[in-house]
This record gives structure tokens, sequence and C-alpha cells, in this order.
């Protein structure tokens, strides 16, 4: 049967947070580069702009979304749940406007990919017949765990959740996962966590899954989404190895990278907590003790506002001036993936996002794990236990453990197994996203009806 082009835009609609835009944004210039013209759907709240990085992007913005100002009275949890509310109807004009400006056959929309947490994207293009997508930002595990905790909440167990036998019954099959690494977050009570996730698993008229993730990683927790979710799931990260998408929100300081030119190799220790988390002052110090008693030589993004209470750095007492000032180099935000390739750099001490743990597994460049919330437990878990990569840093922070953990990743002999085992991981990612490779075919299994008389 002869094929015939047709559809072949397709929209994105991320959520509004860094850890969430950056692979959308790559998933955006890996379908471009497939041929898509692409249209990016935001709200009002951390836009990312049409800069150089995107030049054939189309980006529009949900009239009337929720304030910049609501995310911080809400919290995100919250935020995300009033969001959804919020938008669907004007969502759905802005998509309607879209398709009577097309109007040309050969533009037609193929399909709207959506962010797991922005599920009112589902009802508006069901509305105009639209197939949709959804993108998975986190990795396969803790999808199941997801949807494990989702149907815990429907069967009303929630009541006996702190009873062992229950904790057992709800984790029988997720071995090495314990009930403490449950994917929940510190950002809201359990109940609207819940509630969120039980709309982020329903799939409900969604035509196919996406997830950044490889079957290398985590083939067995990609088999049980592929049975449960009834739809066809495709792992095509890491996006981050074959595509380049800049999508900070924030300015990177480059100065660093002059810094670490002047560094032994695997050497550093490079800290970065993420665009969310918090650190309490005492935490601060007893870091910075830790990092100065270990002798490394260290590399510390202190992002704006993590500092509760705090602009900055201003109100840390002089003592941490002096702990950080010998081998330390501290910067606002960092260039992270060109950190992370930089030959100085012997350790990453992260709060293990999805993009951060995936970035530094592509670099194979092992990991102190220190999780905050959500699906970062999940991924500490396997970094520490199934991958071999990382030392988890678990209860009270303290100078000793801070020093050992380390000693043990850049120092010890531990730490040079770890970095084997790593750059094991780093080869056959590479491998995966190259031509032929499993994530790269994946990818083409999910563009390919998209581009002919066949759709999804």
């Amino acid at each position: 049967m002869e094929e015939k082009r047709v559809k072949i835009r397709i929209v994105l609609v991320p959520v509004p947070a860094q850890g969430h835009i950056t692979p959308m944004m790559q998933l955006g210039k890996a379908l471009h580069l497939k041929g898509f013209s692409i249209t990016v759907i935001q709200t009002q709240h951390n836009r990312v702009s049409s800069s150089k990085d995107f030049p054939d992007f189309q980006f529009l913005t949900i009239p009337d979304s929720l304030p910049d100002s609501d995310i911080k009275k809400l919290g995100t949890i919250q935020f995300l749940i009033k969001l959804n509310q919020f938008c669907e109807a004007t969502f759905k004009h802005c998509l309607g406007q879209l398709l009577q400006e097309q109007g040309n056959d050969d533009d037609n929309i193929a399909c709207v990919v959506y962010d797991e947490y922005i599920h009112f994207s589902k009802a508006a293009a069901k509305a105009f017949q639209i197939p949709t997508v959804v993108f998975s930002t986190i990795n396969a595990t803790a999808f199941v765990c997801r949807s494990v905790l989702a149907k815990v909440n429907e069967d009303q167990f929630l009541i006996d959740m702190k009873d062992p036998e229950v904790q057992d019954k709800v984790f029988q099959g997720l071995h090495p996962l314990r009930y403490k690494d449950l994917p929940t977050s510190a950002f809201g009570p359990l109940e609207s966590v819940l509630k969120l996730y039980s709309e982020t698993v329903n799939t409900g008229t969604a035509s196919a899954v996406i997830i950044n993730s490889a079957s290398c990683l985590e083939s067995s927790s990609l088999a049980w989404l592929q049975q449960e979710l009834q739809v066809p799931v495709y792992p095509i990260g890491p996006l981050h190895i074959a595509i380049t998408a800049p999508s900070s929100l924030l300015e990177e300081d480059r100065s660093c990278i002059e810094w670490l030119n002047n560094q032994k190799p695997s050497s550093v220790i490079y800290i970065s907590l993420g665009s969310l988390a918090l650190i309490k002052t005492k935490d601060m110090l007893e870091m910075a003790q830790g990092l100065s008693n270990s002798n490394q030589p260290f590399l510390w993004v202190i992002r704006p506002g993590s500092i509760p209470a705090s602009e900055w750095t201003e109100s840390l007492p002089e003592e941490f001036d002096k702990l950080v000032s010998e081998r330390g180099y501290i910067v606002k935000w960092a260039p992270q993936m060109e950190v992370l390739k930089h030959p100085a750099v012997g350790g990453f001490w992260s709060h293990c996002g999805w993009n951060s743990t995936l970035e530094s597994l592509g670099e194979g460049v092992p990991m102190i794990c220190r999780p905050f919330s959500g699906d970062q437990r999940v991924n500490a878990r396997y970094l520490e236990n199934v991958w071999r990569i990382g030392v988890q840093l678990e209860g009270k922070l303290e100078k000793g453990i801070v020093e050992r953990a380390v000693k043990r990743l850049i120092v010890d002999e531990e730490g040079a197994e770890m970095r084997k085992r790593a750059i094991d991981l780093k080869e056959k990612l590479e491998t995966s996203a190259r031509s032929g490779g499993s994530s790269c075919s994946s990818l083409d299994d999910f563009v390919n009806p998209l581009k002919t008389k066949n759709s999804l």
C-alpha cells in the first residue's frame, strides 16, 4: 500500500518546571529532526522563549493560566492540581485556534504529546479527535510505583499504610525498593499526592506512552508497564545523549569550567541539588565541614532561594565562607552537562532527579545520593543497589558522614570500582541511543506511523 505523508505537526505540552521542560524540549528536538513541525503550548509560568536554540519551533501561551505567585502560595502539588482544573478550557481554546490557523492538510496535527502531570490536555485533544501521547519524564520504575500507590488508594489501604504487613503487600515484586522509597512528595500531603498520581497513571484515551529511559536500565519495569497500561510503551532515552536542547530557566555561570580546568583528573566532587529543594542552614554547614574535611576540591551549586528566608548565601555565618574558600568554588547555577563531561569531575552529589541521574549515568560519573522527594528516592535506591554506582546519604546529615561519602567516591578503591561500572553503563546507554540501538529503534517505532496514513 502506498504511504501518504499527512499529519506532520506535533504539539508538546510541558509542565512549567525545569526538570520537566528540559526533557520535553529534548523530545521536541528529536521529533523535529525526524521531520515534524513542533508547536509548544505552555503556561504563563516558567515559559521557554523562542530563542536561537529553537528557531523552527512555534511557541504558544495558554491565555489566563495561573500566575507565578500561585506556585509559592499553593506549593508544587496543589499548584499542579489547580493548574489542571484551571487550564482545560483555555487550552482547548488555544488548540482550537491553532487548528484554524493550520488549514493545510499537509500540516495537520499528528498528536498532542503531554507531560504526564498535565492531564488537562487529554479532554481538549479528544474534543478535536486528535490522538494523545503521554510523556513520562521520570523513570519507568517510579511510574510503576505510582501505579501501585494509586491502586492502593483505590483499595482504601491508605489507612493501614503504617502496618508492616500492608507495606509488604504493597511492595511485593518491587525489590529492592522499600516502603520509605515510595515516590511520595515533600511538597504536599499524601492524600493530594495520591490524587495527582491517580491522574498521571491513568492513560485513559492516550494512544501511547513514551518514557525518557532505556531498556538496559530498567527492563523489568518497562515490561510491567507494557503489560499493565495496555498501550504501546516506548523507552526512547536518555534523550540528552543524542540531542542538545539548552532550556535552562536560570543563567548558567560558565566561570566554573575555567576553575575545573585547573583541577586534577577525577578529583572534584560536583554538588547540585536541583531546582526545587530547600536546604537548612544547619545542613549547609554540615555539608561544608564534611566537604572541607575530605580534602577534595568541590564545585557547589547553591541556587538562589534554596536557603529558606535568604536570597542566596548572605544569611550563612562567616564560618561557611572559611570552610569553602580553600578548596571550594560556588556558583548560582552551572552548565551541568558540560561539568559532568569534564575530566576533573570524579563524582556528583545530587538530589537524584531523573534528568540529573541520566546526565550522570551518560557521562559515567558515580554519585552521592541525597534525595528529597518523589521519584528521587526510587532513583537513589537504584543507583546504590541495582546499578551500584551510588552512595546514599540517609537520615540526619552530619559532617562525618559527608566526609566519608566523599572519600568513598573519590579516594577509595570502592569509588574506582563504581567508576568502572558507571563507564560500562555509559557505553550501554550510548549504544542504545545510536542507530540500531534499542532507544533509537523505539523512537522510530513511535514516529513512523505518524508519518503515514497509519495512526497511533
